[in-house]
C-alpha cells in the first residue's frame, strides 16, 4: 500500500500536481450567527456552482448581498461583523468539510480561531489586493 501510494505521488509530481493539494479536501465555508448559512466553496474550481471563484454562480458574485465579495454586503463588507474581511470580529465564518470537521474561521481577524489552512491565509492577508485584483485572483481557480 505503502509502494502504491509512492508511485501514485510520483506520478502525480510528473503530472505537475501537487499531491498534497490532491488530498486536500473541499473547504466549505459557513456563516450567520450560528454558521449554518451556506457561503461557498473556497477551494473549489471557479467553473463550480458553488465555488466562491465562480462569478456567475449564486456564492461568487460580487453584487449578491449574501456573498463574500459584495463590499456592502453582510458577509463581504468590512465593516459587517459576520464578514471575514472585518478585521477585529470574532463572528466570521467557518471552514469546514464535507464531513463538519472544522478548520477554524475564515477570517482576518488572527484573535479569533483563525484558520491554519495556508492558501485560505494567503487569501485573508491579502484581501486589499484579491479585492482590487478579483478576476485575476479567479483564473487561479
Amino acid at each position: 500500500m505503502q509502494r502504491l501510494r509512492a508511485i501514485s505521488a510520483i506520478l502525480m509530481l510528473l503530472a505537475g500536481a501537487n499531491p498534497a493539494q490532491a488530498q486536500e479536501p473541499e473547504y466549505l465555508l459557513y456563516g450567520g450567527k450560528d454558521q449554518n448559512v451556506f457561503l461557498g466553496c473556497l477551494n473549489c474550481s471557479r467553473f463550480d456552482s458553488s465555488s466562491i471563484w465562480n462569478q456567475l454562480g449564486p456564492h461568487g458574485s460580487e453584487f449578491d448581498n449574501a456573498t463574500i465579495w459584495s463590499k456592502t454586503g453582510i458577509y463581504g463588507s468590512p465593516y459587517q461583523e459576520l464578514s471575514p474581511w472585518h478585521p477585529h470580529s470574532f463572528e466570521g465564518p467557518e471552514v469546514r468539510d464535507k464531513t463538519g470537521k472544522s478548520y477554524g474561521k475564515f477570517t482576518r481577524n488572527p484573535f479569533d480561531d483563525q484558520t491554519k489552512v495556508e492558501s485560505l491565509l494567503w487569501i485573508l492577508n491579502n484581501y486589499d489586493y484579491v479585492i482590487a485584483n478579483l478576476s485575476a485572483v479567479r483564473q487561479r481557480y
